[in-house]
């Protein structure tokens, strides 16, 4: 006999598919609350499994909080990849496009992983730091493979404090454009764009 309509959109999820699942729901209530007002047990009933079953994934909610932070991490870093051959100054406008992009589309991931910042447990905020230090990284290795801020980063110590400084400050307006949308995407696009220029380019450049 044929199984009903019911039946057949209750396909069991692969073990990926669970995971994934199960990282989007707590990125959802990670974004909303403060870390120790999440309960493991609220993820598996929203998720729809055993409590069992998630620590299965995941042994503790550390471990669950780590992996949220470190998908989103992962998630950041491909979508603003650099294109080699890309000048600086074009690179930072398609970046930032895929970026803010992601803010919109992963909005609660995207709270859920600068959450990680108050994190009272030291092994997330590890996690968060990794991430952070990862996008310093891929910022400062475009900006050391174009002819036009090379030069910059022989004074790598201020360069890099410039870049992490920036980073801070473009986290600080998406997280306000998102409570607020006062300004339209191309507007936060072209203001971050400015801040990190500003912040490693000489006054008359």
């Amino acid at each position: 006999m044929a199984a009903n309509p019911q039946e057949r959109t209750r396909r069991r999820l692969s073990t990926q598919e669970r995971r994934e699942q199960l990282l989007t729901v707590g990125a959802r209530l990670f974004a909303q609350n403060p870390y120790d007002d999440v309960w493991i047990e609220q993820v598996a009933e929203i998720a729809g499994v055993s409590r069992g079953l998630l620590y299965h994934y995941f042994p503790t909610k550390r471990d669950f909080f780590a992996a949220v932070v470190r998908r989103e991490s992962e998630r950041m870093l491909r979508l603003t990849s650099a294109e080699p051959g890309l000048p600086v100054r074009e690179q930072l406008g398609v970046g930032l496009d895929a970026f803010l992009g992601y803010v919109e589309g992963h909005a609660q991931g995207f709270r859920a992983f600068h959450t990680a910042a108050a994190a009272g447990d030291p092994v997330v905020r590890e996690v968060y730091r990794e991430g952070l230090a990862a996008q310093e990284r891929q910022i400062l290795a475009a900006l050391a493979a174009d002819p036009e801020t090379a030069p910059l980063t022989a004074e790598l110590p201020a360069v890099r404090l410039a870049v992490r400084g920036w980073l801070a400050f473009m986290v600080a307006v998406c997280l306000e454009w998102l409570a607020e949308r006062e300004l339209t995407r191309a507007q936060v696009r072209d203001l971050c764009a400015r801040a990190l220029l500003g912040a490693i380019l000489p006054q008359d450049s």
